[in-house]
């Protein structure tokens, strides 16, 4: 898979929560690192998600916002 976004991170799936239309996907990054993504569960199920599943998270974002 061949895309022009540049912030690809590599992990592997822990959960995938399905809620009524959205679905919750954690992904492990390694060294105690976890991003989260919100997905249709159309694409959980387009994609086949489980637990230890090989997965790439790509974000692609206009902006970054940073609080404290």
């Amino acid at each position: 898979m061949k895309l022009s976004a540049r912030n690809q991170l590599k992990g592997k799936v822990i959960e995938a929560r399905k809620g009524e239309t959205t679905a919750h996907v954690r992904i492990d990054l390694g060294n105690g690192n976890v991003v989260t993504a919100s997905i249709t569960n159309e694409a959980v199920d387009d994609l086949a998600l489980k637990p230890g599943d090989a997965v790439v998270a790509i974000v692609k974002a206009s902006n970054v916002m940073v609080g404290k």
